[in-house]
């Protein structure tokens, strides 16, 4: 059985996990708790296997539980309303989530991975921290970590390591310092709205690039990079290209 808990303020949507989880038969229900405090103390009394919880507690957010544990040896699901720097966070991290109102439908595909057994609780550690770090500032600077998560593992890299990313169908290839390259099952669309767009231009729809390492825009359609790599530019984003490379100019 998986030792579960859920951590809730909202009454009505506690009842919601609590029945959801109570249709799974391989999940033990061992407790609930609504504050920063009590939470802390039935994982403490608890030691889950597993813990869906709400990011924004009434008197803190869920990472001020975690800041108080030695160590975080359970799986977590992050549970949120809709909010854009939230879900930001978490994606950037990597980590899995539910919107509120659960879908029953979501839940089965996050408790898919639980039950894979694939948990590496340094590696959460890493991942936590990242959308921690993330949901305190929310303006990113190149300097900040983003978790991609492959079919093999999870790389933990800086934003500035990233020189572009190149549509391939559903998944998009991540072209990093280093000659390192990622491929991740998950749109280019994906990326591009989660990636600044400060830092991050779309000059082709099979393209996102970091500005910072662009040499020079050659205006009959496409970009040099100062690794000589050449990116196609579409017709229909010239005009948008030149204005993100000189703004401020």
């Amino acid at each position: 059985m998986i030792k579960t808990i859920i951590i809730e303020d909202e009454p009505a949507i506690q009842k919601e996990i609590e029945w959801l989880v109570n249709q799974e038969e391989d999940l033990e229900l061992v407790g609930t708790a609504g504050t920063v405090f009590s939470a802390t103390e039935l994982i403490r009394t608890q030691q889950p296997d597993l813990a869906l919880m709400d990011i924004q507690l009434t008197d803190g957010t869920i990472f001020d539980v975690l800041q108080q544990l030695d160590d975080i040896p359970f799986q977590v699901i992050f549970i949120t309303a809709y909010n854009h720097y939230a879900i930001k966070a978490i994606k950037l991290g990597a980590l899995d989530y539910l919107l509120k109102p659960l879908d029953e439908k979501e839940l089965q595909e996050a408790l898919g991975k639980v039950r894979a057994k694939n948990f590496d609780p340094s590696t959460q550690q890493q991942q936590i921290s990242v959308a921690e770090s993330r949901l305190k500032n929310e303006m990113l600077s190149l300097e900040d970590p983003m978790v991609l998560h492959t079919l093999e593992y999870l790389q933990v890299l800086q934003l500035k390591e990233i020189i572009y990313l190149k549509s391939e169908g559903s998944y998009t290839n991540f072209i990093l310092t280093g000659n390192r390259k990622i491929m991740v099952s998950k749109p280019l669309k994906y990326y591009q709205d989660l990636l600044p767009e400060r830092w991050f231009l779309r000059p082709h729809q099979s393209y996102l690039v970091n500005t910072t390492l662009i040499d020079r825009y050659i205006k009959t359609g496409y970009i040099i990079l100062k690794d000589k790599t050449q990116i196609p530019v579409s017709v229909r984003k010239k005009e948008a290209v030149v204005q993100q490379l000189t703004q401020g100019q």
